[in-house]
């Protein structure tokens, strides 16, 4: 069951790579779009966090801290971005 989950999630990154690349390339590149990519990228980032780097079983002060670091992150590029 655990490599079945693993390749599962592993497919679902690969399907996150190429919305972001397909949106990435679109002529329309808006604010909204950009938000859209962010949002894919903090996807991955929660997806590899938890299942490749094995955070699932953490102390619940690091997943605190990576949510609270992914959180800080976006909304500095958002702010900067508007």
């Amino acid at each position: 069951m655990r490599k079945n989950l693993l390749l599962i999630v592993w497919l679902v990154l690969i399907m996150l790579t190429i919305c972001t690349a397909l949106v990435s390339n679109s002529t329309l590149v808006t604010s909204v779009a950009v938000t859209f990519i962010l949002v894919l990228a903090a996807t991955k980032f929660i997806l590899v966090a938890n299942y490749f780097m094995e955070m699932k079983k953490a102390h619940s002060f690091w997943k605190f801290s990576i949510i609270f670091y992914l959180i800080i992150v976006i909304g500095t590029l958002l702010f900067i971005l508007k």
